[in-house]
């Protein structure tokens, strides 16, 4: 009979049960092997599960971080008992009492109060201000300058983009350092304060610093200033609320005179009501030097200008780059309708730039604050100076670079965190 291939299939496709049969029958494991070779049931499954929760990724993980934090505290420790014991073999004292000591010598250039007789604790508040002082005064020049220059970068005027690149090749590539010495030795070359260079009759500049004029100490200005404050709370209420009017209900409100109607309008009519004082504190000079009105130091301008416009260097790249990530389309497409270059920056470039802008932005302004250190090299009494004056008198190296690094880092952070809401703020809500 000859093979179909339904009898061939049915030959090669054994049966379901075919291998129970032709299986052997094992004999009992507990049989084969002795008892006490074989471990029990909840001993296996135990194990079994160890085995299991240690293939975890997180568990292992959380095993390597805390093995890596039990090294770094143990180096730590030993590191800290073997200075301790250096330091008391060679009979130097430890720790911050010193800091209640009198300080026994003079700060030039102060925001607070300060006497020899006052606390290291207290010179060094002095100088954590100076820092603060001159960062801040940096932060608000770079920024300036920086959008400023950023702007003229990617201008149309074939003539102006080019002053502004060779004005951010020059800056950032020369060392801040030598920046601040060359505005410190230009500074100092200006003529003496009896050949001071007028600047009209608002104040003079020699090589003593700027001097120029403020207004005579009068209480009608602490109640425009007051009112200055308040009307720009009152600008930011108004233009938060035609945002979300424009944003939610598609309507444009005129706050734009409203504005600058408060903003001038409310700080003026209050100046004229507390009796419009006028008078200004003028510098006069009397003996080798001026007195009156605010007198700018060198040391101060040579690391403010120094710092700033090193900083805005880098700022000014950052928001050319921000601006060039727009797509050119909206731009087209905002000349189509008519926009004008300020209101086309207003309204459409800069908005979406500063997504891309803040975030480098906040590094430069960390930066800015740590450069601020350098003010040793031309004297200002801030933070480092004055620190290695504690140095050289306490012998306390160790505890007062500890305090700076504190302080510094402090201060980093704190700029991060205000700008990462800054950021926040800033951002485009996507509906």
């Amino acid at each position: 009979m000859p093979y179909t291939r339904a009898a061939v299939i049915r030959r090669r496709v054994p049966n379901g049960n075919d291998h129970k049969k032709r299986l052997p029958v094992m004999k009992s494991p507990h049989k084969m092997l002795s008892s006490d070779a074989v471990p029990s049931p909840g001993t296996l499954s135990h194990s079994r599960r160890l085995l299991n929760a240690f293939d975890s990724k997180t568990l292992r993980a959380w095993i390597y971080q805390c093995l890596l934090g039990l090294l770094i505290v143990a180096f730590s420790y030993w590191l800290y008992a073997n200075v301790v014991d250096n330091l008391r073999s060679q009979n130097i004292a430890t720790g911050f009492g010193f800091l209640d000591h009198a300080a026994q010598f003079e700060i030039g250039e102060k925001r607070i109060a300060f006497t020899p007789r006052d606390s290291y604790l207290r010179a060094l508040g002095v100088g954590l201000l100076n820092t603060l002082y001159v960062t801040l005064c940096g932060i608000v020049l770079a920024t300036l300058l920086g959008f400023s220059v950023g702007i003229a970068r990617v201008s149309r005027n074939w003539l102006l983009a080019r002053l502004a690149g060779g004005y951010i090749e020059l800056m950032r590539n020369i060392p801040v350092i030598l920046q601040v010495i060359f505005w410190s030795v230009a500074i100092r070359n200006l003529p003496s304060p009896r050949d001071a260079i007028e600047l009209g009759h608002l104040g003079f500049l020699t090589n003593r610093g700027l001097s120029f004029a403020v207004p005579a100490a009068h209480h009608g200005w602490l109640w425009t200033g007051v009112a200055l404050f308040i009307a720009l709370l009152i600008s930011l209420i108004l233009t938060r609320v035609a945002r979300y009017v424009r944003e939610n209900r598609g309507r444009a409100l005129p706050t734009g005179r409203l504005t600058l109607g408060v903003l001038i309008g409310l700080p003026l009519l209050v100046w004229w009501l507390s009796g419009a004082p006028a008078e200004l504190d003028r510098p006069t000079l009397r003996g080798f030097n001026f007195r009156g009105g605010v007198t700018i130091s060198p040391e101060f301008t040579a690391l403010l200008l120094g710092i700033a416009l090193y900083s805005s260097a880098f700022i000014a790249e950052i928001v050319r780059a921000g601006i060039q990530s727009i797509p050119k389309g909206q731009l087209e497409a905002a000349r189509a309708l008519s926009f004008s270059p300020w209101h086309m920056m207003r309204h459409i470039i800069i908005p979406q730039a500063m997504r891309v802008i803040v975030p480098p932005l906040t590094s430069q302004y960390v930066s800015l604050s740590k450069n601020s250190s350098i003010a040793v090299v031309v004297g200002y009494p801030e933070l480092a100076n004055i620190s290695n004056t504690l140095m050289n008198q306490t012998g306390q190296a160790l505890e007062v670079i500890a305090i700076m690094m504190v302080v510094y880092l402090t201060v980093s952070i704190v700029t991060s965190l205000l700008m990462n809401l800054f950021n926040r703020v800033v951002a485009i809500k996507e509906r």
